[in-house]
């Protein structure tokens, strides 16, 4: 282990300090080459538009023509893709509305109610009960102690909770929400490795954390399908204030930012009424059967989720700074754009009112739990809440009544459109601002081109934004073409991203690959799944945030899990790389999935660990909000398959991949 630990050592050490023209043909090592060879361009190409070469891509780019296959990957509507989709055809998440959402994967709120309901418990036994379980199991694994403190009592009501809650699930065909979230990241992976249509996976990518949402607050992770459907997908390559726009209104940024909550403060008496009244007297009662029970389930609707101090701060309404900031901060100007304090309140201001009808869809759920003569009347209750006829259970919609009215100032802009309008009006200021065209260019140039891109080639690429007025393709057409796009100082100079690691790994070895719990525990164990960053900042796209001796030593343990077919669901066949001795296994290996670019450094080190043995990684660790404590944990380790397939060369495999060389890009 000591060894393996040098070994990532000296791989970090590289990564950093060996540069990357020493890595091109040239007769002077210490000399830059002038210009990188038609090869070159095509891996560099492949490399930053996609995620990373597969077997027989670079001679395909060659028969097509590179300025070609940068044209086709910009207009990605006329690039087959039926294959990828025959294989997601079984995602049932990725085409639902959030509606369907909320009733196919209720939030365990509503059947927590409807068990409440059923056993005629009084307000929070249930979730009392269910949390003293937890503790106990908790206190339990912590202390070793193998007796259970709960009485016999408290253990039979348990037993039957868990067992009508297990018995509404198997009625209705119900799942469990953490499975949407399973199949959506499932999906990116299915795209990213097999899609023809790489940028537009990239980009993606991109978006997904410019426009960063964290699928762990609150009831984000029903939003995300249609986030990422809908508003990325739909919009990657398009123009950017349709995104900005399709953004601002998506439940998604709305309930993570929360700016579904709010509100004008002088529009607080004129708040919808609970809708407790609607059972208030007998008149009511009579049209709603059973309605007092009704109110019962309707006043803790909602109440169930105070599961932390904010939550609970947040139930005291006002006007919510957090998405104006970020609009300006990150989205839009960048940190640096000319904006003050006072803009970011204004701002706030001109969103008031933008918000989720019933935001975490318990009504939804729960009136497709109860029986036929107590559904809840949802219009009536709609009409209180100021919903508009038509909109569905978790999408956005504007409440007038909520908005701050007058006018607002903003960027030295006087804005007093009114309404809904506010809003858009800023939405246009800031896309034709000069600092969100630098903001989103730097960003661009960042990704594709190097984690410190001159401004010489900022400022071209943001003139092709505001001239084009924010197409995003137009843009990307200027980047690749620029001549910096292509300098030799520019090539695998890049670290690539946990993400990009991964499934560039997957692609080069030519592997087939069904996401499943083990793929998203190694993204995880990596450091990049996608939604998984709660900051609003996203993941980060710099070396510096990547490459560490304990970042490396995780990606090692990756490289090796793969190269032994030891990862579940992945399949990978090395039999190509074969060969009388270690040496020449090494030099198969480092033409294929090297290109025969590594540096001398590395070649030596590769030759020395190959007669050393590697570190074995025996399971990998995955969680989520359903399965919290440490015996818990336990049961959710995923044990990795014993490995196949020659020693020697998915040894040789594994070093390269945990290359200098193969970690950049």
């Amino acid at each position: 282990m000591k060894r393996f630990r040098k070994l990532i050592a000296l791989l970090s050490l590289l990564a950093f300090v060996t540069p990357n023209f020493a890595l091109l043909s040239s007769d002077n090592k210490n000399q830059k080459p002038k210009s990188l060879t038609e090869e070159q361009k095509i891996i560099h190409v492949l490399n930053r538009l996609g995620f990373g070469p597969r077997p027989g891509d670079i001679e395909k780019v060659r028969q097509i023509g590179l300025q070609k296959y940068i044209e086709q990957q910009l207009n990605p509507e006329q690039i087959d893709d039926s294959f990828v989709e025959a294989k997601l055809k079984n995602f049932d998440v990725l085409n639902m509305s959030t509606a369907e959402l909320f009733l196919k994967y209720p939030n365990p709120a509503a059947v927590l109610q409807f068990v409440a309901r059923q056993n005629g418990l009084e307000k929070g036994e249930l979730t009392g009960l269910k949390k003293k379980n937890s503790q106990n199991i908790e206190e339990n694994s912590k202390s070793g102690a193998q007796t259970n403190e709960q009485t016999p009592e408290t253990q039979d009501k348990m037993k039957e909770y868990q067992r009508q809650v297990a018995e509404i699930y198997r009625r209705y065909g119900l799942g469990r929400p953490n499975e949407i979230m399973q199949q959506v990241i499932s999906a990116r992976i299915i795209r990213a490795v097999y899609s023809e249509r790489q940028l537009q996976e990239v980009m993606v990518d991109f978006w997904a954390n410019h426009f960063n949402v964290y699928s762990g607050k609150g009831a984000v992770r029903w939003y995300i399908p249609s986030y990422e459907r809908d508003v990325l997908r739909k919009y990657a390559l398009g123009n950017f204030k349709d995104l900005l726009v399709a953004t601002a209104q998506h439940p998604a940024m709305l309930f993570y930012l929360d700016n579904f909550q709010s509100v004008s403060p002088n529009m607080q008496n004129l708040r919808p009424r609970n809708p407790a009244p609607l059972f208030s007297n007998e008149r009511n009662l009579r049209a709603f059967p059973n309605g007092r029970a009704l109110l019962r389930i309707e006043n803790r609707i909602g109440k169930i989720q105070k599961d932390d101090e904010k939550q609970i701060k947040r139930q005291t309404r006002g006007i919510n700074e957090n998405y104006a900031r970020e609009l300006l901060e990150l989205h839009t100007l960048g940190v640096d754009g000319g904006y003050t304090q006072q803009d970011i309140i204004e701002v706030a201001k001109c969103f008031t009112g933008w918000t989720i009808a019933e935001p975490r869809g318990y009504r939804k759920s729960l009136a497709m739990l109860l029986d036929s003569d107590d559904q809840i009347n949802l219009e009536k209750i709609r009409k209180l809440a100021g919903v508009s006829d038509g909109i569905q259970p978790g999408e956005f919609y504007f409440n007038e009544r909520w908005h701050e009215k007058g006018e607002k100032r903003v960027l030295g802009y006087k804005i007093n459109e009114g309404g809904i309008n506010d809003g858009l009006k800023v939405l246009d200021i800031l896309v034709n601002h000069p600092s969100t065209a630098k903001h989103i260019a730097r960003k661009l140039a960042i990704r594709f081109v190097s984690d410190n891109p001159s401004e010489a080639l900022i400022n071209r690429v943001a003139k092709a934004f505001s001239d084009s007025k924010g197409d995003i393709k137009t843009t990307l057409r200027a980047l690749f073409s620029d001549p910096e796009f292509f300098n030799p100082e520019n090539y695998r100079a890049k670290i690539k991203t946990p993400f990009e690691l991964f499934v560039s790994a997957i692609r080069a070895l030519g592997a087939e690959i069904e996401p499943n719990r083990a793929s998203m525990a190694i993204l995880a164990k990596l450091g990049e799944v996608p939604y998984g960053y709660q900051a609003p900042t996203g993941y980060p796209d710099k070396a510096e945030d990547w490459v560490n001796s304990g970042a490396l030593l995780e990606r090692m343990n990756f490289a090796v899990a793969l190269a032994s077919n030891r990862i579940p669901q992945v399949k990978v066949n090395l039999k190509r790389f074969e060969a009388s001795s270690k040496a020449e296994i090494l030099e198969k290996v480092i033409a294929e999935i090297l290109h025969g670019e590594i540096s001398p450094v590395t070649r030596q080190t590769l030759l020395k660990q190959l007669e050393e043995p590697l570190n074995q990684l025996e399971y990998v660790e995955t969680s989520d909000d359903i399965t919290t404590t440490m015996a818990q944990r336990r049961r959710e380790q995923i044990r990795l398959l014993p490995p196949s397939g020659n020693p020697d060369t998915f040894k040789a495999v594994s070093l390269a991949l945990g290359t200098p060389e193969f970690q950049r890009q």
